[in-house]
């Protein structure tokens, strides 16, 4: 090491039992400092004058590198360096120079403090060097003393760690806004729960010191009159699906308690974080996590916009989900007595229905396709309204002009709803128009053939002869299962779409388990 590269310690330079007193307790992760210098020593003297400091409670560790093109390979490994203490003149005299681009021109980090140390002042002026580069300090290696370097390492830590707070808090609030995109986008209660949990952990994931990076957590709400555990991270992974009481530890207890009695139902102590909310509707609901660390100020205020976002999601779903049943309720009550005039056994509708869920679900529908489907299928017959009673509760055969007539039931119905807004009843119209076609193109109204009928006419069409032929009718009494089943078995690949057919013989005990739940009426032949 050269005269003008040396660090000089001059008179101030304390017995190792003397040094400052700056260590306190450390938690959380070590503040990581990079040394970059072509000289051994300089790392040596360095790492000595600052080693087992800590600054807000966390350690340092340092990363070494003799060369720009080290220090690139580490940079590149560790995105959260904190600050890098760079000599200027290494393997050419503007090596730092030319490093302290790349970090912020190809790395695009501007988060680290770099401290620029030359022992060639010459090499790099520094008025040049603070107007053409983004540095943070400019020091001459005669200026660091011990006490002027831990004022120059505890300044850059500082700087570097209310830049990260402002960086984590602008994360956070861009989480927020995408996350409250996404459970607002959430069509079910199990999903949404999920969502609201996944965004609430990589929330916490991001914050700064590591908190959250192993996160517990579960997501829990109030189904068919009980809450129960509808996601979960971590610890609670294995209650999915199970009643909240069962999972209660004692610190979820107390936190949930604190939570119900907070005015924004929001707590967070020693290391856990609740939330508790009941909607407009009465349903509680409940988020827990069990985090590394605890929360600090601006943990709290994100957390509480993100939740208060959560919030309105919640009361969002089961408001809407409540003018939803009443819709669903009223369309199957008018369907159900528009069948009573037809002289039908009870229930049809509803059985149609519970069918053609269960067809589209072992078909491969989404769950949510499957519960549109299911309640657009209720109105199919909503164009018999116009047939006459003479005809239509008929016992004996009908006639070739009688079957025309009931023929045009199809048009009848589509007509009525085609002009709705409502996807399920622009659903409902093509369901009524279609279920009377057959796969080999002898149907009616259209004479549509195999996948030219849409799926869902397929499958109400299949749902719609099946309950037909297992009841009884005014115009023939119910059929055993074995005539039933070997009817779709005659008509596979004729009447009905093959592989539905093959789908109703492959599970034959559920479409009856069906047909007995809702079946009401006595007498029925089997």
């Amino acid at each position: 090491m050269s005269d003008s590269d040396e660090i000089l310690f001059k008179d101030e330079l304390p017995e190792p039992t003397q040094r400052p007193n700056l260590q306190t307790m450390v938690h959380g992760n070590p503040w990581k400092i990079l040394i970059v210098d072509d000289e051994a020593d300089v790392h040596s003297v360095t790492t000595y004058m600052i080693k087992g400091i800590s600054f807000l409670g966390r350690g340092i560790v340092f990363f070494h590198a003799y060369s720009g093109e080290e220090a690139r390979e580490i940079l590149r490994e560790h995105r959260d360096l904190a600050m890098i203490l760079l000599d200027v003149v290494m393997e050419s005299e503007d090596s730092g120079l030319r490093l302290v681009r790349y970090i912020r021109e190809e790395l695009n980090n501007h988060m680290v403090r770099i401290v620029l140390r030359t022992g060639q002042p010459g090499k790099a002026p520094a008025a040049k060097v603070i107007v053409d580069y983004d540095i943070n300090d400019y020091k001459e290696k005669t200026e660091l003393t011990l006490n002027k370097m831990l004022v120059t390492v505890i300044s850059a830590l500082r700087s570097y760690h209310f830049i990260s707070m402002l960086e984590d808090n602008r994360r956070g609030l861009k989480t927020i806004v995408n996350a409250s995109h996404d459970i607002f986008e959430r069509q079910s209660l199990v999903k949404l729960g999920n969502s609201a949990l996944h965004q609430l952990t990589a929330l916490l994931r991001m914050r700064d010191g590591g908190i959250g990076s192993s996160v517990s957590g579960l997501a829990a709400s109030n189904l068919d009159g009980r809450l129960s555990v509808l996601a979960a991270t971590g610890a609670f992974e294995p209650y999915v699906d199970r009643p909240f009481s069962e999972v209660q530890t004692a610190s979820m207890r107390a936190a949930w308690e604190q939570a119900q009695s907070r005015p924004h139902g929001f707590f967070s102590e020693r290391g856990t974080c609740a939330w508790s909310f009941t909607s407009q509707t009465g349903a509680e609901n409940f988020l827990y996590c069990e985090l590394a660390q605890d929360l600090d100020e601006n943990d709290h205020d994100l957390l509480e916009l993100f939740l208060a976002n959560v919030s309105l999601a919640y009361d969002n779903f089961f408001l809407h989900r409540e003018i939803e049943e009443t819709q669903k309720e009223i369309i199957f009550q008018i369907a159900e007595t528009m069948e009573c005039r037809s002289a039908e056994t009870g229930c049809h509708v509803r059985r149609v229905a519970e069918h053609a869920y269960l067809l589209a679900r072992k078909y491969g529908l989404s769950e949510e396709e499957a519960e549109m489907l299911k309640l657009a299928s209720t109105p199919h017959d909503l164009g018999k309204i116009g047939i006459p009673d003479s005809i239509l509760n008929k016992p004996g055969p009908l006639t070739p002009e009688e079957y025309q007539i009931i023929k045009t039931h199809v048009y009848r119905g589509h007509d009525l709803l085609i002009n709705s807004p409502s996807p399920i009843i622009q659903a409902a119209a093509h369901i009524i128009l279609q279920h009377h076609e057959r796969w080999d193109g002898e149907g009616y109204p259209q004479g549509l053939r195999g996948e030219e009928i849409h799926i869902y006419g397929r499958i109400i069409g299949v749902a719609d002869v099946f309950d037909a032929l297992s009841n009884r009718r005014v115009y023939h009494e119910a059929w055993t299962w074995d005539e039933v089943f070997a009817h779709f078995r005659e008509q596979r690949g004729r009447h009905f779409d093959p592989r539905l057919v093959d789908i109703l013989l492959d599970n034959q005990e559920e479409f009856k388990a069906v047909w007995e739940r809702y079946n009401t009426v006595e007498g029925q032949v089997r």
